[in-house]
Formats: C-alpha cells, structure tokens, sequence
C-alpha cells in the first residue's frame, strides 16, 4: 500500500517516501489513512489481508474502532516469529528491477541471469529500505513499537506462526491458522 500510495504521488505517498527513504517508519496518522483508503476499496469488501498493519497500539486502537464503523469483524492477528539474523539476510537479498519493478530474492527466488530481470533484463538494485544497516534500524524500531501489539490483542487473538520454516510449511500454518480462528469465530 505504501508503496502504490508513493507511486501515486499523492500527499500520503510522498510522505510516506520521505520517511521510508531515510529507514524510518512511517507514523500512524500517515498509515491510518492509507489503510483506511485502501480497506474502502470495492475489491476489500469480502476481506483482506493486511501485511505488517498495525504495527503500534495506538494503530491497532484506530484499526478496531474502523473496523467497528465499517460493520467489520475483529482481526485474525498472525504473529510470524523469525529471528532478527533470519530476517536481515532474508531482506538484504532482496533485489528489484527498476523498470518493471519485480521483486527477487537472490537467496530463494534468484534471476534467470544473475544481477537480470527474467522479464525485461535490466540491470538489477537493492532500494535503499533492503540495505543492512536501513533494515536493522527498522527491527530495533520494530521491536519496541509492536512488541505490545501481541498483548495488547491477547493470547486468544493472536496466532503464532514459526516463519524461519520453507515457505511452503509457513504458508500452510498461515493458512491453518486462519481458518481454525474462521471455525471458531463462527462457533
């Protein structure tokens, strides 16, 4: 979403850029209003999945007080553990191509051709948000503002998922967990 809304140009997008730029995270006033923009779309009526939102309390006190204008059930929170070392040599391989914009992970998803996109074969980078020393900052800020999310949802609403295992065995817990909590919601 942040990144479209900076594609986009628009006021919340070049804010947004600004701050992901420099490493920062973004402030909640700025992603409210993003997410809210976003979950009003006509293709998030049946549902949606949100990526990393909310990341704070007081997004997470926002989110369900919209959530309650909209009619709209609480969330499924799933909490992926991975360890910080895990997670910065994941991120740090991560590579885009500039003109079409795919997404590569030289680690588990690599180009066809080293350094290439598969698709147009320009050359490709590392954004600025995918470099080490970015990436560990945003854990350090990671940790102290959404550790108490998972507390402030509960034990009851939250559902722990392993994320150092392969993809495949992440995405079936993922998805495990989200229809027991779907069974038990309408229980």
């Amino acid at each position: 979403m942040f990144r479209a809304e900076c594609k986009a140009g628009t006021e919340l997008g070049q804010m947004a850029s600004a701050i992901m730029a420099s490493g920062g995270l973004i402030t909640d006033d700025i992603t409210n209003g993003i997410v809210a923009n976003r979950i009003a779309q006509p293709d998030c009526a049946g549902g949606f999945l949100l990526d990393g939102y909310p990341r704070t309390v007081p997004q997470a006190e926002h989110f369900a007080g919209l959530l309650r204008e909209r009619g709209l059930p609480q969330p499924v929170v799933i909490f992926l553990d991975v360890p910080t070392e895990a997670l910065v040599a994941r991120l740090t391989a991560r590579r885009q191509c500039p003109k079409c914009l795919r997404i590569y992970n030289v680690l588990s998803q690599p180009p066809r051709v080293e350094g290439k996109c598969d698709d147009d074969g320009a050359d490709l980078v590392t954004r600025v948000d995918d470099q080490e020393t970015t990436i560990r900052r945003r854990m350090r800020a990671y940790e102290e503002l959404t550790g108490p999310i998972v507390a402030w949802y509960g034990e009851a609403a939250v559902r722990k998922v392993d994320g150092s295992q392969p993809l495949a065995a992440v995405t079936k817990a993922v998805e495990q967990a989200v229809m027991e909590a779907a069974g038990s919601a309408s229980a």
